[in-house]
C-alpha cells in the first residue's frame, strides 16, 4: 500500500511541479506564445522550430497540440502548417526529459527555497513568475525523488522484475504499457519521469525502457484526438496526422531497434541511464521529424486523401472563438481579436452598401446592409460572452488592459453596424418616397463618407496589425470629421433656407451626416484602444 501511495504522491508532485513550471514560463513569455504560433509560415522547418519553442515555453506538447487544433479549426493555420508545428511540439516536449535527467535531487530543497523566495518576496510581477518557474522545477524533482524511493522495494520483487524484463524480449508489450500509462496520466513527460525513477533504482534497463518511451509518444496523441471532437474536418485531420506521425515513427524505430539503441549509446556518456532514456526520447522525435519534414506537403495531402471532404466556413456566427484556448489567455484574446476584426469587416461592408444603396437607389444593396446587421449583432453577443467567460480565468496586468479594450472595441464596431442600418433605413425612405436629392448634396455626402470610411478602415487595420501609426492617423482625422459635419450641416441649412433643397430630403441628409460623424467617433474609440492597450 505504501508503494502505491508513494508512486501516486510522487507522480502528483511531479505533474503539479511541471504544471506550475509551465505556467510560470508562460506568464514570463506573455503574449509571445500567441505571436510565436501565429508566425507559423509556409516553410515547414520554421513551423517545426516554432512548435518546439512553444512547447518548451509551456512545457506541454499536449497543450501545444490543443492550441494548433484550435487554430486549424478557426482557419488561422493550414493543415500543412499544423502538422509541422505538431512535429516541433514532439521535439519541444523532450526538453522536460532532458531537464529531469540531471541529477539535481540533492539540491531539490534548495531549489524549492529559492523559488519560494522569488515567488513570495519578489516585488515585481516578473520575479513572481520566475519564482513560480523555479518552484515548479523543485517540486518536479521532489516528485521524481519520491517516486524513485517508492519503487525501490520493487527490486526485491521477482515477478515485477520479470515483467519489466519482458519488455526487452517482447517490445510490443513495452509499447502497449507506454501507451496506456501516458493515456492515463495525460503526460508523456510523466511517463519518462517514471522510467527514469525506475532506472535510477536499477529496476529497468535501457533496452526495456526504449519500447515504453516509443509507446509514450503514441499515448500522448489521445489529447489531440479528444481536442478534435466537435471541430471541423481540417482540425480532425491534424489530430489523425499526429497519431499517424508517432505510430509510423514507432514502427520505424522498433524495426531498427538494435541500431537505434547503438546510436543513443554513442551520443550518451557511459553509465548515465537517466540520460540514455532522455536522449532516446529526444532522438526518437528528432529522427522521426527529419524523416517526415521533407515530405510534409505530400503527408498533408495523404491525410486529406484518407479523410476526404471540403471544409466549409459559415459566415453567420463566430468561427474563431474557441473556449479550449482559455488555458492560454493570450491566445484566447488573439482569437477574440480575430473575430472582432471579422465582425468589423462586415460592419465596413454594411456601411459601404448602405451609402451605395442611397446613392444608386438600389434596394438590393440595402438588403445586404440589413443582413449584415443581423450577423454583426450575433457576433457582438458571442464575442462579449466569450470575453466575459475568459475574464474568469485571470490575466496579467497587460492582458487585463487588452481584454477591457477589446470589450470596448466590439461595442464600437457593433454601433458602426447600427449607424449603417440607420443610413440604409433613410435610403429606403428616399426610394419609397421618391425624394429628390441635389448633385451638390450627393457630392458632399460622398466627400464625408470617403473621409469617414478611410478613418474606419485605418482603425480596423490598426487593431488587426497592432499598428499605432494608423491609430494616431485616426485620432488626427477625428477633428476633421467633426468639422466637416458642422460645415455640411451649416451649408445645407443655408440651402434649405434659400429653398434650393426639398425639406424632407434635407432632413434625411442631416441624419445621414450625423450617423457618419458617429461612425467617426467609434473609429476614434477603437484607435484609442490600440494606442492604450496594444
Amino acid at each position: 500500500m505504501m508503494l502505491i501511495f508513494g508512486i501516486c504522491g510522487g507522480l502528483s508532485l511531479f505533474l503539479f511541479g511541471m504544471k506550475i513550471m509551465g505556467e510560470g514560463l508562460q506568464k514570463v513569455a506573455g503574449d509571445n506564445i500567441r505571436k510565436i504560433l501565429e508566425r507559423a509560415t509556409r516553410y515547414p522547418v520554421v513551423a517545426v522550430i516554432l512548435g518546439a519553442t512553444t512547447t518548451a515555453l509551456i512545457q506541454s506538447s499536449s497543450a501545444t497540440t490543443v492550441l494548433v487544433i484550435g487554430f486549424v479549426n478557426a482557419g488561422l493555420m493550414t493543415l500543412k502548417q499544423g502538422v509541422s508545428v505538431i512535429m516541433g511540439a514532439n521535439i519541444g516536449t523532450t526538453i522536460t526529459a532532458q531537464l529531469i535527467a540531471f541529477k539535481l535531487t540533492d539540491y531539490v530543497f534548495l531549489i524549492i527555497a529559492i523559488g519560494f523566495c522569488f515567488y513570495f518576496f519578489g516585488k515585481r510581477r516578473v520575479y513572481h513568475y520566475i519564482g513560480q518557474f523555479i518552484l515548479g522545477i523543485g517540486l518536479l524533482f521532489l516528485g521524481l525523488d519520491v517516486m524513485s524511493n517508492a519503487v525501490a522495494p520493487l527490486r526485491d520483487s521477482p515477478a515485477f522484475l520479470q515483467f519489466i524484463a519482458s519488455f526487452s524480449q517482447y517490445p510490443l508489450l513495452g509499447v502497449l504499457v507506454g501507451i496506456l500509462t501516458t493515456c492515463i496520466v495525460q503526460s508523456s513527460a510523466a511517463t519518462i519521469g517514471m522510467l527514469i525513477a525506475l532506472a535510477s533504482q536499477d529496476i529497468i534497463t535501457f533496452s526495456a525502457a526504449v519500447p515504453v518511451l516509443c509507446g509514450d509518444n503514441i499515448g500522448t496523441c489521445i489529447t489531440a484526438l479528444l481536442a478534435s471532437i466537435g471541430t471541423n474536418l481540417n482540425a480532425k485531420r491534424v489530430a489523425i496526422a499526429h497519431v499517424m506521425f508517432n505510430v509510423t515513427g514507432t514502427i520505424i524505430i522498433m524495426t531498427l531497434l538494435p541500431w537505434f539503441k547503438e546510436f543513443v549509446y554513442l551520443i550518451t556518456p557511459a553509465g548515465e541511464v537517466a540520460r540514455l532514456i532522455a536522449n532516446a526520447h529526444t532522438a526518437f522525435n528528432l529522427l522521426n521529424t527529419c524523416l517526415f519534414i521533407p515530405f510534409v506537403g505530400a503527408y498533408a495531402k495523404f491525410i486529406e486523401f484518407i479523410l476526404p471532404g471540403t471544409v466549409t466556413v459559415e459566415e453567420k456566427g463566430p468561427i474563431y472563438l474557441d473556449e479550449r484556448m482559455f488555458s492560454s489567455p493570450a491566445v484566447a484574446l488573439s482569437l477574440a481579436t480575430k473575430e472582432i476584426i471579422r465582425m468589423a469587416s462586415i460592419a465596413g461592408r454594411s456601411l459601404e452598401s448602405s451609402i451605395q444603396g442611397f446613392n444608386k437607389k438600389d434596394e438590393k444593396l440595402l438588403k445586404i446592409t440589413k443582413k449584415d446587421e443581423d450577423v454583426i449583432d450575433e457576433l457582438e453577443k458571442a464575442i462579449t460572452f466569450y470575453l466575459a467567460k475568459l475574464s474568469q480565468k485571470g490575466f496579467s496586468q497587460e492582458l487585463s488592459g487588452r481584454h477591457t479594450g477589446l470589450l470596448n472595441a466590439v461595442k464600437d464596431f457593433e454601433r458602426v453596424g447600427d449607424h449603417s442600418e440607420n443610413i440604409a433605413e433613410l435610403a429606403q425612405i428616399r426610394i419609397e418616397e421618391n425624394l429628390p436629392c441635389s448633385e451638390f448634396a450627393i457630392k458632399e455626402l460622398d466627400e464625408m463618407y470617403t473621409l469617414v470610411y478611410s478613418s474606419f478602415k485605418n482603425a480596423l487595420e490598426a487593431l488587426q496589425d497592432e499598428n499605432k501609426e494608423k491609430a494616431r492617423l485616426v485620432v488626427q482625422t477625428e477633428p476633421l470629421i467633426d468639422q466637416m459635419e458642422k460645415d455640411l450641416r451649416s451649408s445645407h441649412l443655408e440651402r434649405l433656407n434659400k429653398g434650393v433643397c426639398y425639406p424632407y430630403s434635407g432632413v434625411i441628409f442631416l441624419d445621414i451626416i450625423s450617423n457618419l460623424e458617429r461612425i467617426g467617433d467609434h473609429s476614434n474609440n477603437v484607435a484609442e484602444v490600440v494606442l492604450e492597450h496594444f
